[in-house]
């Protein structure tokens, strides 16, 4: 059976976003030239593993812009755009995704997923989406949880958990950059 991986972005005081909703504290240089080697090749490993993207609305209407005409992205650019994309809303009727296929709109995210599971395939990646990310730890479909800690604190903003998570660490990997990459299995 599939998993579903969240991949989070976060400081090492578990802020996944600024008070403002940014990420201007994510470091690392994931996709330059100056990028480490070692972490570069974990990312695109990570990609590999994975054929479909979930994205919640607003992750999507952030994400929209910018991906599909990333360019100087390079080879984790293109995989991440040609993966399967499912966006979670109410409202959206279409989720274009420049020249590449459209996401198909879920307006039940939670029946999406498991179906999606069930198929063969790769695993499913959630990428961002703190609050579809929440509501599909309730309802027990996230299998693991993926952060990428930045070095640095800041004390406010949004935390990756509103609420207790039993979790199981499964892997831990600091890189030159100063990043650290920790997996965790949820626990059921």
């Amino acid at each position: 059976m599939r998993k579903l991986v969240v991949q989070q972005w976060v400081t090492v005081d578990n802020i996944a976003a600024e008070e403002d909703g940014g990420l201007g504290f994510v470091s690392g240089e994931p996709f330059s030239d100056a990028t480490e080697p070692a972490f570069k090749e974990r990312l695109m490993g990570f990609i590999d593993s994975v054929d479909t993207m979930i994205l919640g609305a607003n992750t999507y209407a952030q994400a929209k812009g910018y991906w599909p005409h990333a360019h100087e992205q390079g080879e984790y650019g293109e995989k991440l755009n040609g993966l399967t994309k499912f966006v979670a809303s109410a409202k959206l009727a279409e989720a274009p995704w420049g020249d590449f296929p459209a996401a198909t709109v879920t307006r039940d995210p939670v029946a999406t997923v498991r179906e999606l599971k069930e198929r063969r395939g790769k695993d499913l990646w959630l990428w961002g989406s703190l609050t579809l990310m929440r509501s599909l730890l309730d309802a027990g479909v996230v299998d693991v949880v993926q952060l990428l800690v930045c070095p640095v604190s800041l004390g406010r903003g949004t935390r990756v958990f509103a609420e207790r998570q039993d979790l199981k660490l499964i892997e831990a990997t600091g890189f030159e950059n100063g990043l650290a990459l920790l997996r965790y299995e949820i626990k059921k």
